[in-house]
């Protein structure tokens, strides 16, 4: 299930380098909320997560996720979480 509306992915970007987003697949959100649970996952600015990720939007390049809390997508750069 989508939880971000089709229309409004359209539109949406990376808000650093403009690449479009689109929703990640729930085995990936699932291995980054087990690493939040195991306390070792960190977000651009260096903050380790505590709460679970609802989903995420991955940028076109693999590199990032935005994650997506209480069904709202948080498109801020430091809490983008680095993906390798």
């Amino acid at each position: 299930m989508s939880v971000i509306a089709p229309g409004l992915l359209a539109i949406l970007c990376c808000p650093e380098t403009h690449q479009p987003l689109s929703e990640a697949d729930a085995a990936l959100v699932g291995e980054l909320n087990q690493r939040i649970a195991r306390g070792v996952l960190k977000n651009c600015a260096g903050q380790t997560l505590a709460e679970k990720l609802d989903g995420g939007l991955l940028r076109q390049d693999g590199r990032v996720l935005y994650p997506i809390r209480h069904r709202l997508p948080v498109l801020l750069v430091d809490e983008a979480i680095p993906l390798g």
